[in-house]
């Protein structure tokens, strides 16, 4: 395996200083916090983000903050391959044990004038999901597939493992824009272009209930 000399590590590190971000040695770091760091060299985690413990970072994971307390995460979230956020203009709150950016990345932007994101636990976001504007993903709550979410609010609830679908969090999955909508707890929509209010269902119309002993 070939050695970088310190000159390129310096390098490095200088191009992510100007954009804000850990140097290598402050990204290696997180890991002796009890984080996963798999690829050091592709996570790019900005230097103002406050960070938990126990997360695991696959590669190509990109963490921008950009100013103290705008991108706040919490502990055993796991960041697949593909997952960028951004609290630009706007803040960015994760909280513990959810799953990001599996199957086609995950995308949180704040880059609005008084963009707010707030995302609960124990939450499933991936294929290809992005979240803008003021959005709630209460605990549990679930975003599958490429859908655009602007300023919604899903409820919070038991998580994907949770035996009765109806007590979930609130769900959104399929394709296309989601925009203005307030989804209750056991609520999903299943989009296909659109996602509309008067499509909302229980999900136990998807999933049945699992009967107890």
């Amino acid at each position: 395996m070939m050695e970088l000399q310190p000159s390129v590590i310096t390098r490095i590190d200088e191009a992510r200083h100007a954009l804000g971000l850990l140097a290598l040695e402050a990204v290696l770091a997180l890991a002796e916090r009890g984080n996963v760091i798999l690829d050091p060299f592709s996570t790019l985690i900005a230097a103002h983000a406050r960070i938990g413990t126990g997360n695991v970072f696959y590669p190509c994971v990109t963490l921008h903050g950009a100013v103290p307390g705008a991108l706040l995460i919490g502990d055993g979230n796991t960041f697949h391959s593909g997952t960028w956020l951004a609290a630009e203009t706007g803040t960015i709150a994760i909280g513990d044990g959810n799953l990001f950016g599996e199957g086609g990345g995950f995308t949180a932007k704040a880059n609005r004038p008084g963009g707010r994101i707030v995302i609960g636990d124990h939450g499933r976001y991936q294929g290809g999901a992005s979240v803008f504007g003021e959005t709630t993903l209460g605990s549990g709550s679930q975003l599958l597939g490429a859908i655009t979410v602007d300023t919604c609010s899903l409820a919070a609830g038991g998580s994907f493992r949770d035996p009765d679908p109806d007590r979930r969090g609130a769900l959104l999955k399929g394709h296309g824009t989601a925009r203005g909508l307030r989804l209750d707890t056991g609520q999903v929509i299943a989009g296909n272009g659109i996602f509309r209010m008067e499509d909302a269902r229980p999900q136990s119309s998807f999933h049945p209930k699992v009967a107890h002993p």
